[in-house]
């Protein structure tokens, strides 16, 4: 039997998601909650096997309550309800500490699936969300590939090719000295150069000092 935990901040929610739980023989509602905090401390009390968590909650300054929950009960696996369907927030539930994502308006059929899925220590996503994760993972690294830099370094880069010092900066840029210098560290690794006059190339090279 998977004992589950439903966190909803809406009581009808809450009963509905309980009611299609609880049809299935081999799933047994544990308890309910209508808040982050409320959350943690059911989990602590009754160490459900998976945590049915509205996306809602993962907002508002409650973002780490996933990461609280993994905190408190470890061995509980979160399941995110989501109405967003972009990969970006596919993913940021995912880095959270999420080992699965439903979309509410496949509550229906894709819940129970889920929770056995997660449940049985394996991720779930629904297959269309999955193709599109891929292909943007895939077109994320295609750009990072083409570009390294990110459009931070690519500030600095400029500057430091117009032969500001890292005090300068840091000064224009308003960040620490410190951030400044690792940040030249960083360009210089990533592009693989090791001279001024190498930075200065790869500068005008990008249209970097062009006014």
């Amino acid at each position: 039997m998977t004992r589950v935990l439903v966190v909803d901040d809406r009581p009808s929610a809450r009963a509905g998601l309980t009611l299609l739980v609880s049809a299935e023989d081999d799933l047994e509602v544990v308890g309910e909650a209508g808040s982050g905090n409320d959350a943690v401390a059911e989990a602590r009390a009754l160490g459900p096997d998976v945590i049915v968590l509205d996306a809602v909650l993962c907002k508002d300054g409650e973002a780490d309550i996933v990461q609280a929950l993994a905190d408190e009960h470890p061995a509980g696996k979160v399941l995110v309800l989501s109405v967003q369907d972009e990969p970006q927030d596919v993913w940021k539930a995912l880095e959270l500490g999420a080992r699965g994502y439903v979309l509410k308006q496949a509550v229906e059929t894709e819940l129970v699936p889920a929770i056995r899925e997660v449940a049985a220590g394996r991720r779930y996503v629904p297959p269309e969300l999955g193709s599109r994760l891929i292909a943007a993972e895939t077109a994320d690294r295609l750009r990072a590939e083409e570009d390294p830099l990110s459009a931070r370094e690519r500030e600095v880069l400029g500057l430091l090719a117009l032969g500001h010092t890292n005090q300068e900066i840091a000064e224009k840029l308003f960040i620490s000295v410190r951030t400044a210098e690792a940040h030249r560290a960083h360009i210089m690794q990533k592009l693989r150069l090791s001279t001024r006059a190498e930075l200065v190339h790869y500068a005008l090279g990008e249209g970097l000092l062009e006014t």
